[in-house]
């Protein structure tokens, strides 16, 4: 999941990512609702600060196995 806002998701992704944007609150949650807490979740932003954060709120919501790409899209 690439948790980078819409724009920077459309100048370029890892492959087969989607896009969810961790500073649009209600959208964030309601996409990740729809997901499940036992399966894995791989985050990934552009340095590794938004997808720590979006990772602990992940935590918060009572997913299991979550997954941050340390560096962030700037290391892949």
């Amino acid at each position: 999941v690439d948790v980078r806002t819409p724009r920077e998701f459309a100048g370029g992704h890892i492959s087969n990512a989607i896009n969810i944007d961790y500073f649009d609150k209600v959208s964030f949650q309601k996409s990740f609702d729809k997901l499940s807490r036992n399966q894995a979740v791989y985050l990934y932003c552009q340095s590794g600060n938004r997808s720590r954060k979006a990772a602990n709120r992940l935590i918060q919501m009572g997913f299991n196995e979550i997954y941050d790409l340390k560096g962030g899209l700037l290391a892949w």
